[in-house]
C-alpha cells in the first residue's frame, strides 16, 4: 500500500476523481488537497503547495498534481528541496521520469492528456523503479546546496 498524495486545480477535478477512484481500488491511502467543485476557477498553486509539502515532509510516498498545462503545477511542486516533479503526458515519459530522475511527483497536464491514457500512466509511474547507478549521482545534484560561499 503506498500513501499518495494529490492535488489539482479546477481543470483537474475530473482526473483527481478518476485517480483517486483507482488508487483506492488498487488499496492506496490518498491524501487529497485537490480542489473539489466544477465550473469554479481557482488558482493551482492553492493546491499544489499542500500537496508538494506533503511529500516533502516524508508523509506520502509519492504525488500526483494536476493543472491546465501540468507546468505552473510542476514548478510550484519543485520549489520543495525534496520534490522531484517531473511533467508527465506519455507512458514513456513516465517511466523516465522514474527510471532516470527517481521523480516522487507527476504532474500532468489535463488538458494535454487524453483521458483513455491517465490511468495507464499513472499505474506506470508508480510501479517503474528508479534505476539508480549513473542516475542517482545526477539526481543527487539537483538540490541546490545553500552556502555562504556560493557566488
Amino acid at each position: 500500500m503506498l500513501i499518495i498524495a494529490i492535488g489539482s486545480d479546477h481543470t483537474g477535478v475530473h482526473y483527481k476523481y478518476v485517480i483517486n477512484n483507482f488508487l483506492i481500488e488498487k488499496g492506496h491511502k490518498i491524501k487529497d488537497f485537490g480542489f473539489s467543485k466544477y465550473g469554479i476557477q481557482v488558482d493551482y498553486p492553492d493546491f499544489i503547495h499542500p500537496t508538494a509539502e506533503f511529500v516533502n515532509k516524508g508523509k506520502a510516498d509519492f504525488g500526483i498534481i494536476i493543472c491546465g498545462s501540468g507546468n505552473g503545477a510542476a514548478m510550484t511542486a519543485n520549489k520543495y528541496q525534496k520534490i522531484r516533479a517531473a511533467l508527465v503526458w506519455e507512458k514513456e515519459i513516465a517511466i523516465l521520469a522514474r527510471k532516470h530522475n527517481n521523480a516522487n511527483i507527476i504532474s500532468i497536464p489535463a488538458r494535454f492528456v487524453d483521458k483513455s491514457k491517465i490511468i495507464e500512466i499513472v499505474k506506470i509511474f508508480l510501479e517503474t523503479n528508479f534505476e539508480g547507478g549513473r542516475h542517482k549521482i545526477r539526481v543527487e545534484k539537483i538540490p541546490k546546496i545553500l552556502s555562504s560561499s556560493a557566488g
